[in-house]
């Protein structure tokens, strides 16, 4: 099922807070978000995509990159 709903700004400032703290976490781990990675993930909370469809659009970007 498509899930093309476009999230409320409450669930767009969740999804938000737990990028930072993702990213934080990440950081501390040694494996910092590219500038590519941090605006794609801008894009999704600017143009308030659902989970879904940012999983969705992850994956066909990261599957063909995989098969190299």
């Amino acid at each position: 099922m498509k899930d093309d709903r476009l999230l409320t700004a409450e669930e767009v400032s969740d999804a938000r807070q737990r990028r930072l703290e993702a990213m934080k976490m990440q950081e501390i781990e040694g494996n910092p978000l590219s500038p590519e990675q941090i605006e794609m993930f801008e894009m999704f909370e600017r143009e308030r995509w659902s989970h879904e469809r940012r999983r969705a659009y992850i994956l066909a970007r990261a599957l063909p990159r995989a098969a190299e």
